[in-house]
């Protein structure tokens, strides 16, 4: 009784965190690329949080160990002795980078209710390539829930696009084009990343984090050459950390802390409540834009985000387990009164 009590409490504690999570994220990202001031480099932020991933992730494994000797044992076993092994997470390794970094292109772009509802496009691409790899089955429902996800999405666009193809804010040039391309790139890659390292992860005996430690370790190296390659000049000027202050650091723990905070999710609770917690994200994220960033909510921008919210929950609804739930047998009673065959 305690455990499954303690499990409730994690349940809604990762629940609530993750939705938090995914507002405050997008807010914050959007108001670091749009206030006054030195604007920070986005690659650095994303290779910063790479290595404060990979940090909490080494904590975890050691803790999951309990022996130093143990724990140093288990990393030179996975990562050194296993090369091919190893050779496999770099394809999500560099994707990620790349997805993080197309989200800072995004966030600077769109406002951020547009972005958080744009960016729920990953679960159509994760479904396109949980189809095409893992050959998985999708219900009609689900099938229905990514037309209402297109359509929303596009109605949510096409509120916020006003005839407009850029505007300048804080001092950055803004293009709705680029920053819709922009989510729809990282949505494509989030897809892609998410569905092939859940096939790694099934076909290995390897810990979650322990994965997470091969995945932030193979993405320093891709991080440090996107970063001398889109900044290169402005590094070698101005220092890696030019325009970083409180803010920043921040932002960078949170995203680190993002994935974290999803395995636990994954793990304590199930789609429908998961889909509660995005869809509350995008609500707290369009009441904050009305006030931080004077965005104006109007009624096709309402119905999209509704539309997709809709989706959210349509696909994590399982009939199958559904009809299980609701299936009642009869009482000792009842039985009784049943027609004897």
């Amino acid at each position: 009784m305690i455990i499954k009590k303690n499990e409730n409490t994690l349940k809604y504690v990762s629940l609530i965190t993750l939705t938090l999570q995914n507002a405050i994220l997008g807010l914050s990202m959007r108001y670091s690329r749009t206030r006054a001031g030195d604007l920070f480099l986005s690659s650095t932020a994303v290779v910063m949080s790479e290595v404060v991933k990979l940090i909490t992730c080494l904590i975890l494994v050691f803790l999951e160990e309990k022996d130093f000797t143990k724990f140093q044992n288990a990393l030179h076993k996975t990562v050194i002795q296993q090369p091919l092994d190893t050779l496999k997470v770099c394809v999500p390794s560099l994707v990620y980078i790349i997805q993080n970094n197309l989200l800072y292109v995004s966030a600077s772009h769109l406002d951020a209710a547009t972005y958080q509802v744009t960016y729920q496009l990953k679960i159509l691409t994760t479904a396109m390539f949980a189809v095409a790899i893992l050959r998985k089955k999708l219900f009609p429902t689900q099938w229905c829930s990514l037309v209402f996800l297109i359509v929303g999405v596009v109605m949510v666009q096409l509120a916020q696009s006003n005839g407009e193809t850029s505007i300048g804010i804080g001092g950055l040039e803004q293009n709705r084009f680029i920053g819709f391309c922009a989510a729809l790139g990282a949505c494509v890659l989030s897809g892609f990343a998410g569905i092939y390292f859940e096939k790694i992860l099934k076909g290995s005996e390897v810990s979650v984090w322990m994965r997470n430690v091969q995945l932030s370790f193979l993405s320093l190296p891709f991080g440090f050459i996107t970063c001398f390659l889109n900044d290169g000049k402005q590094i070698t000027t101005q220092g890696f950390f030019f325009g970083y202050d409180f803010l920043i650091w921040y932002l960078v723990v949170l995203q680190a802390g993002g994935g974290l905070i999803v395995a636990v999710v994954v793990k304590y609770a199930d789609n429908i409540l998961k889909g509660f917690a995005t869809s509350l994200a995008i609500i707290i994220s369009c009441i904050a834009s009305i006030y931080l960033f004077d965005f104006q909510l109007n009624l096709q921008f309402t119905a999209g985000a509704s539309l997709v919210i809709c989706s959210i929950f349509l696909y994590g609804y399982d009939p199958n387990k559904q009809a299980k739930i609701i299936t009642v047998r009869p009482s000792p009673d009842e039985k009784l009164l049943l027609p004897k065959v």
